[in-house]
């Protein structure tokens, strides 16, 4: 797609952008220091979550500013964002200033640089300018690779995965393998591909972006579970599970799925029931048994591991401290359900048989993995399958987290592609579809829901990058979380304007919008809802700086 700026007729004013950025960032400041004067977020959820938006908006808009130094679409682009930012700031404002310890006048001093780059013939104009990525060399080869497995491999199985509630074919697993998406965060000892350094993160990055862009389900999905454990292993396994397991995920050979929500316990994780008790194997070897049930183990079916997190002390009490993470082989089983069992083993002095059952939860997009409910009754697990082993005891929330701080990035990542794909879709059909005797990309409307689309896309694809590089320094926890919030939800945003502008078409499956749509969705629940990042994670850490 060409990209082109529609006959602009306003300069792009950096200095201005980051003057208004600066003033919204320093309302958040003021709105931080006041939620934590009433109590914090516990005591105020609705102005805390609010709050923990608005700062991932700011923050988003303070990465665009530095994209927009390479030239003039990249600076229209980023005036246009910082002055949509301060907009929904200011709506988050109004009728509620008290209770922010911020009035709408304290940002008075942007209002003309927010009216001219909100001006709806200045959005209509960055309909077809989407602007360069402005990645480097290395990552651009990333790009180009994955770009074109995407199209030449995922592509053409996404519908027909989507509308039969299929399975992910092996072909793409086993080319994922081939051209080492599964090893890009599994260090080059290991049998990875991660040279460390300030790039670590940014591959997994691209990577997860393109493929999405050809399907959620089926393509960016993929990487995620093998981010997660890889994550967890690097950061607390031994040294021997680091040369058993890495080698492994890194070529495929291992398919792991990620076990950690229950019933009762979604976001919840401190409260996990599921336990593991210390048992001896059939052959008298060291090791736990596994009771209890997991839920939204996607993946589940096909996967060799589960990355299972569950309660090795008994004493409740403990919350997160009594939590251990343990790689659990399984076979691999039927995506419509599945039901095994191990040889015996001796619990309370009693034989009893491990069993293993999984039952599929059918959802409304995001088809080709599969989610399971899987019920584990005195399912034996070796002792040094243990992450960390006996240092790893009780250390199993810290690893779970270390690897879904990973998994938010990269599920922002997920949801850019998404986004990506759909603001293509609806330009090509706006471009052909003719309403009124004009193709609906010729009215302003259009063009001007195609703009906002451009620029939120690229925000929140330079905010990823940024965030990638300051994992890769050991930073970024709280933007990980950040990200995750802001690209998440603006996909929602971007997946039902490009269906709206397909008009009724954009309802029917046989427009790839309509799963674009649904897919988008579940974006904001997993990897951390969406209430509990804002509230649990991104508003306590504001008040915690």
């Amino acid at each position: 797609m060409a990209e082109t700026l529609d006959a602009p007729t306003t300069a792009p004013d950096l200095a201005g952008a980051g003057a208004a950025v600066e003033l919204a960032n320093t309302a958040i400041g003021k709105a931080v220091a006041r939620l934590t004067e009433l109590g914090g977020p516990d005591a105020q959820q609705v102005f805390a979550y609010e709050l923990a938006h608005a700062g991932a908006g700011v923050a988003t808009a303070r990465s665009m500013l530095a994209y927009g130094e390479h030239g003039d679409t990249e600076a229209r682009l980023a005036c246009g964002f910082a002055a949509d930012v301060l907009h929904d700031l200011a709506t988050r404002l109004i009728g509620r200033e008290a209770l922010w310890g911020v009035q709408v006048s304290d940002l008075a001093p942007a209002l003309e640089f927010v009216q001219t780059f909100r001006d709806p013939e200045f959005v209509a104009s960055l309909a077809t300018a989407p602007g360069p990525r402005h990645l480097s060399d290395d990552m651009d080869m990333v790009r180009d690779a994955f770009g074109s497995f995407a199209t030449d491999v995922v592509a053409p199985h996404a519908e027909h995965v989507h509308r039969t509630n299929g399975d992910v074919p092996e072909e793409i697993v086993s080319g994922l393998a081939e051209i080492g998406a599964f090893g890009l965060s599994v260090p080059a000892d290991y049998g990875g591909f991660s040279e460390g350094g300030d790039a670590e993160y940014l591959g997994m990055v691209v990577a997860t972006e393109e493929l999405s862009r050809a399907s959620l389900g089926i393509g960016g999905s993929l990487i995620t579970r093998p981010e997660i454990l890889t994550r967890a292993l690097v950061a607390g396994g031994t040294e021997e599970q680091k040369l058993t397991w890495l080698p492994k995920l890194a070529a495929a050979e291992v398919m792991p799925a990620v076990a950690v929500t229950e019933p009762d316990f979604g976001s919840d994780v401190a409260n996990l029931k599921v336990t593991a008790t210390p048992a001896p194997g059939p052959d008298g070897a060291d090791g736990y048994v596994i009771n209890g049930v997991k839920t939204w183990c996607t993946f589940g079916a096909r996967a060799d591991v589960l990355a299972l997190l569950a309660r090795t002390d008994p004493d409740r009490s403990k919350g997160h401290r009594g939590l251990s993470l343990f790689i659990v082989p399984k076979p691999r089983g039927d995506a419509h359900g599945f039901e095994f069992s191990q040889d015996p083993v001796t619990v309370d002095g009693d034989d009893r048989i491990g069993k293993m059952e999984g039952r599929p939860i059918d959802t409304i997009g995001y088809r080709g993995m599969h989610s399971y409910e899987i019920a584990l009754e005195d399912w034996w697990v070796p002792a040094d399958h243990l992450v960390g082993e006996d240092d790893g005891m009780g250390k199993g929330f810290y690893l779970q987290m270390a690897g879904f701080e990973n998994g938010r990035l990269q599920t922002a990542a997920r949801a850019i592609g998404v986004m990506q794909a759909a603001y293509d879709e609806a330009v090509e059909y706006a471009q052909n579809r003719a309403v009124f005797g004009s193709n609906i990309v010729d009215y302003q409307l259009t063009r001007a829901k195609l703009g906002r689309m451009a620029m939120i896309i690229q925000a929140s694809r330079q905010f990823s990058l940024e965030v990638a590089t300051l994992m890769a320094q050991g930073k970024g926890a709280m933007e990980a979380s950040m990200v995750k919030a802001y690209v998440c939800k603006a996909a929602e945003w971007v997946t039902r304007e490009a269906m709206q502008i397909h008009g009724g078409f954009g309802y029917a499956e046989e427009y790839a919008v309509s799963r674009l749509f649904v897919d988008a969705r579940v974006l904001s629940i997993f990897e951390g809802a969406d209430e509990t990042l804002c509230l649990k994670v991104i508003a306590r850490r504001l008040t915690a700086a």
